[in-house]
C-alpha cells in the first residue's frame, strides 16, 4: 500500500461548507444510514479504534469529518442520514451540509469516490435508494459496501448478494463488497477499490 496508515489524522470535523480543507488532497466520501456501522468501518479500515467517533446515539453529530491520510488522501465521513428521531431543524441542517459537501466543495473534481453504505441485514432502505439514485444522476463513482456481514449465514448473505446485485439503482459494473469490521473481513477488497479510484 502507499499509505502510512501510522501517519493519520482527524483534520477538522466541519459544521459548515466553509470549514471544508482546501488542500489539493484526492477524497473518498463515506455516506450511509445513521447506524450502518461507518465509523466502525472507517476505524477498521484505519487499523484504529476510536479515531472515528462511534456514537452510542446514532445521527447525534451532525458535521462531516475528514481524516487525513498520510497527507495524500482525505477520508472523508459524511453525517448519517435516516435518522428517525432527528427533529425536523437537525434533518434539515443534515441536508444543507451534506449538500454543501457536494455543490460547495472546493476540491470537488478531487472526489474520486463515494463508499456507499448498506446494512447487509436489511438491505437498501428508502434513504439509502434515494442516495443511490442521486450518486447516479450526479455520475459520481461508488462502490457498495454491505456491512455487518458477520451477522449473516452462507445463505443469508447469498440472498443479500443477489438483493445488491439486482437491485434497479445499482449499476450492474459496480463493485459490491461485504464488510464486518468486527471481523476486519473486506479490508484488503476494499482498500484495493480505493486506492484504484483514487490513482495511489
Amino acid at each position: 500500500m502507499a499509505l502510512n496508515l501510522n501517519n493519520v489524522n482527524l483534520r477538522i470535523s466541519a459544521g459548515l461548507p466553509r470549514q471544508f480543507p482546501r488542500d489539493a488532497m484526492v477524497q473518498v466520501a463515506f455516506s450511509g444510514r445513521s447506524n450502518v456501522g461507518k465509523s466502525s468501518l472507517i476505524n477498521s479500515l484505519l487499523g484504529r479504534k476510536s479515531l472515528a467517533r462511534v456514537s452510542s446515539s446514532p445521527g447525534k453529530t451532525i458535521t462531516i469529518n475528514f481524516y487525513d491520510v498520510d497527507k495524500k488522501l482525505f477520508l472523508v465521513d459524511l453525517p448519517g442520514y435516516g435518522f428517525a428521531k432527528r427533529n425536523p431543524e437537525d434533518k434539515a441542517k443534515w441536508s444543507a451540509l451534506t449538500d454543501g459537501y457536494f455543490t460547495q466543495n472546493p476540491n470537488l473534481d478531487l472526489l474520486k469516490l463515494v463508499v456507499q453504505l448498506i446494512d447487509s441485514r436489511v438491505g437498501p432502505t428508502a434513504d439509502d435508494e434515494m442516495m443511490l439514485r442521486f450518486l447516479r444522476e450526479s455520475s459520481l463513482p461508488f462502490v457498495v459496501v454491505a456491512t455487518k456481514c458477520d451477522k449473516l449465514n452462507a445463505t443469508e448473505r447469498k440472498k443479500s448478494e443477489e438483493l445488491l446485485r439486482s437491485h434497479p439503482d445499482i449499476p450492474s459494473d459496480t463493485p459490491i463488497l461485504f464488510y464486518s469490521a468486527l471481523k476486519t473481513l473486506g479490508k484488503q477488497e476494499l482498500w484495493k477499490e480505493i486506492l484504484q479510484f483514487a490513482e495511489l
